[in-house]
């Protein structure tokens, strides 16, 4: 932008003066490391932490058992590999390709994988693998949080939230457009095969015509290839349309089979062929409601509306969540926008995987219908369950009101008794416990786990994905807990 005379060369400016200061020793071209990566972490680092839970306290067995094969080239040690994912889950470094980046650039990675750094290829084809392995991983940990002290179920809190699928809401499709989309298609790819029938017609009729069909090199449109694409696109919508289909008529079907299980109750019969029958005439005559959707990209993912009342493309992660130290007891997911389904199924699951069941339960207005109001009379009554399951969502700084004096009608419903229930001083005062316990616990594996989109797709995917974000939420606790000291006297 300036002139500047031939042969003038700018000359660096000297560092100005300081005196008689002195500075600390720096030399840039020298650069000391450690001589052990064991020095690299500060004593009590999560790191350190996670190392000696593989190491000492998991059991890895169901992993090293799928490496039955003794040729080919030396696979990376399972334990390194365990490692990466289970510091990566509870870091928020959940993506392969980041994890590979992680063991060349941040110290406690390279820590954990002794300065190897597979490959993101490596990282994904392991998780994909041992994927039921690592889900069970959930189970040892909330375990190993029971020997620690830290589950005492005797207050839990059962809740869902909506995880984000590995799918774009944009790529799904309605039945009524399906089946418009489904029919444009068929015509598409007759008009192309009666297109492909005329030229083959006229190339058998001249070899002229035929360079004139097709040109001398070729075809000017590639039929065969069109038609490939609008088969293979007709296909998916097929395949689409019987997703739904199926789903309308089984869903049709547990409403009928449920409805004369009902009516035989009231008429005190039994008899299950009758109810089989019913189930089965109502599946044949369902139908699809037009905007029924499914989606291309991951067809077991549901639109379900979130929080903020925007719709997404999602699975419904449920958990369970012990009051004492936020230790998550059941964990998993369903395709149903719905809680209701999941009261009594995550209730039980919390009590195979602890062996006790809990005192008090607290469930929102999600899960409240009368078939589990009435589940959880019979729960009290068979489990010693108390469940306090808020019969309506209430305004923002909403209040619950008093109960009212005296005794309650004998003819009040099973919802007007839980009603009642939640407004007396005690059940007011277990159910404002609820939020503190289970949303603190999606907070933090949202925020801190970066679990709030799960990586992998399809429904056992996305169970064996939360369960594992649950299992390393569950070690965070213990981590903090009990640190390292902790975890050697619990092996010890």
């Amino acid at each position: 932008m300036f002139e500047v005379e031939p042969g003038v060369r700018k000359q660096r400016q000297a560092r100005p003066a300081v005196g008689d200061k002195r500075f600390r020793a720096f030399d840039p071209h020298q650069v000391l490391l450690p001589p052990s990566l064991d020095d690299w972490l500060p004593e009590g680092h999560l790191a350190r932490f996670v190392a000696d839970l593989v190491d000492e306290v998991l059991d890895l067995s169901p992993v090293l058992a799928d490496y039955t094969e003794k040729r080919g080239y030396p696979p990376y040690d399972p334990r390194l590999m365990v490692r990466l994912l289970i510091y990566g889950y509870t870091t928020g470094v959940r993506s392969s390709r980041a994890i590979e980046r992680r063991c060349v650039d941040d110290v406690a990675f390279r820590f954990l994988a002794a300065d190897q750094a597979p490959d993101f290829r490596s990282i994904a084809r392991f998780r994909r693998r041992h994927l039921d392995a690592l889900a069970g991983l959930f189970t040892q940990s909330l375990h190993l949080a029971m020997r620690l002290g830290m589950v005492k179920m005797g207050r839990v809190a059962l809740d869902g939230t909506n995880l984000e699928a590995n799918a774009s809401k944009h790529k799904a499709m309605s039945y009524g457009r399906l089946i418009d989309k489904e029919e444009r298609i068929e015509v598409e790819i007759a008009a192309l095969e009666a297109k492909a029938a005329s030229l083959l017609d006229e190339a058998e009729a001249t070899d002229t015509a035929e360079d004139q069909s097709f040109g001398p090199d070729g075809k000017h449109v590639d039929l065969p290839a069109e038609l490939d694409r609008r088969e293979k696109r007709l296909a998916k919508l097929q395949a689409a349309r019987a997703q739904i289909e199926a789903e309308a008529a089984e869903k049709a079907r547990a409403h009928a089979e449920e409805k004369e299980r009902r009516r035989q109750e009231r008429a005190g019969t039994s008899d299950e062929q009758a109810v089989a029958d019913a189930g089965e005439e109502a599946a044949g005559k369902a139908r699809p409601k037009p905007k029924a959707q499914a989606n291309f990209t991951d067809p077991a993912s549901r639109i379900m509306k979130n929080s903020d009342g925007a719709y997404m493309q999602a699975y419904n992660a449920q958990a369970v969540v012990d009051e004492e130290h936020q230790v998550i007891t059941a964990a998993d997911v369903t395709t149903n926008a719905s809680d209701a389904a999941n009261y009594t199924p995550m209730l039980d699951q919390s009590a195979h995987n602890t062996g006790t069941h809990p005192k008090q339960a607290l469930v929102d207005a999600g899960y409240c219908s009368e078939a589990n109001l009435e589940a959880a009379k019979d729960r009290q009554l068979t489990c010693g369950t108390n469940t306090f399951m808020a019969t309506g969502r209430l305004g923002h700084d909403e209040q619950v009101p008093p109960a009212p004096r005296g005794r309650i009608s004998k003819d009040a419903t099973l919802k007007e008794r839980m009603a009642r229930k939640l407004r007396t001083k005690p059940g007011r005062a277990a159910y404002s416990r609820r939020k503190a316990i289970v949303e603190p616990v999606f907070g933090q594996i949202m925020t801190c786990q970066g679990g709030r989109q799960l990586l992998l797709r399809g429904e056992e995917g996305a169970r064996s994905e939360w369960r594992l974000l649950a299992a390393c939420h569950n070690l965070r606790k213990i981590f903090r807990h009990a640190g390292t000291a902790g975890l050697a006297a619990s092996v010890g």
